[in-house]
């Protein structure tokens, strides 16, 4: 789905960036993205995609 429709940015997008760099919060994810530099109203989804990936990655570690 479009999460930024100003630059065309995709959740799926987001969730290459989160994968290939590590990417933790939006501030993270504008330096490889230009999401929110436009009319900003996509920033609180695309903290939703980081924030979710986060979690489902988390889930799947193993607790030492």
């Amino acid at each position: 789905m479009y999460v930024c429709l100003c630059k065309g940015i995709t959740d799926k997008d987001i969730q290459d960036v989160v994968n290939q760099h590590g990417v933790g919060n939006l501030r993270e994810l504008k330096q490889h993205l230009p999401v929110g530099s436009e009319c900003g109203n996509c920033t609180k989804v695309a903290q939703m995609v980081v924030d979710k990936m986060i979690m489902d990655e988390s889930l799947f570690k193993e607790v030492s």
